[in-house]
């Protein structure tokens, strides 16, 4: 049994320590130790928002995701990720800025829970959820080459202006990511019926439990999505 838990990153800090601890073991198991969207100053950001995945059993932090909403100040992680490949990107989010926009990022998924598809499929659908408590029209996703599938699923669509038609080598030279945007949070025109469907009911349910069908078979989910601080502007 888990518990989804959506907040605004300034109001939970010890949370989002976890979530930190959480996120950097799973990249040390890659060989991953240093990538720009692992800078932990989000956690001081007050256009971050954060949904985590609880275990019940322990109250451990055992998945997570994070959506930054783009300002001046404060750029989005993958400005500074795609900038040395493709300078391109920061016009692109200007273009985006002012009506509201935003990038879905820092999943991760321990392995003691691996196989689920608690994160890339059952904690993504969330960052949909919040993204319309929070009215961003728009939202973009760096896509690692297993998350690319289910992000199109849900609506996004491969944004071929930046690199290599929207891929390039991140974040080492024998890793492909793809930038991917979401041009109608509300309405998610492209997502997958059954994607599109489970969005718009969870939007209307914000607070509830419910039996989920996951890879390994039914998972009872406590969804807690309804954000107390959703203001940014």
């Amino acid at each position: 049994m888990f518990t989804f838990k959506a907040f605004r990153a300034i109001d939970e800090p010890e949370i989002c320590d976890q979530f930190i601890e959480g996120h950097a073991n799973v990249l040390k198991e890659y060989g991953v130790t240093k990538v720009t969207s692992s800078n932990n100053d989000w956690k001081y950001n007050p256009y971050v928002f954060v949904v985590t995945v609880h275990e019940n059993s322990t109250g451990n932090v055992v998945s997570g995701l994070r959506i930054h909403i783009a300002s001046e100040e404060y750029p989005l992680p993958l400005e500074g990720a795609i900038a040395p490949v493709d300078s391109r990107i920061f016009d692109l989010i200007a273009k985006y800025r002012n009506a509201g926009t935003g990038e879905i990022g820092g999943l991760w998924n321990s392995r003691a829970i691996s196989g689920y598809g608690i994160g890339a499929i059952f904690l993504s659908r969330t960052s949909l959820v919040i993204a319309e408590q929070l009215q961003v029209p728009t939202l973009f996703a760096l896509c690692a080459e297993y998350t690319l599938k289910p992000t199109l699923q849900k609506g996004f669509e491969i944004e071929e202006e930046i690199g290599n038609s929207g891929t390039f080598f991140y974040p080492k030279l024998d890793l492909v990511a793809t930038l991917a945007i979401l041009r109608d949070v509300k309405n998610l025109p492209h997502a997958l019926p059954v994607e599109r469907d489970f969005i718009l009911d969870l939007r209307k349910n914000l607070e509830c439990t419910r039996m989920e069908e996951t890879l390994k078979g039914p998972v009872e989910i406590t969804y807690q999505l309804k954000i107390k601080s959703p203001n940014w502007r």
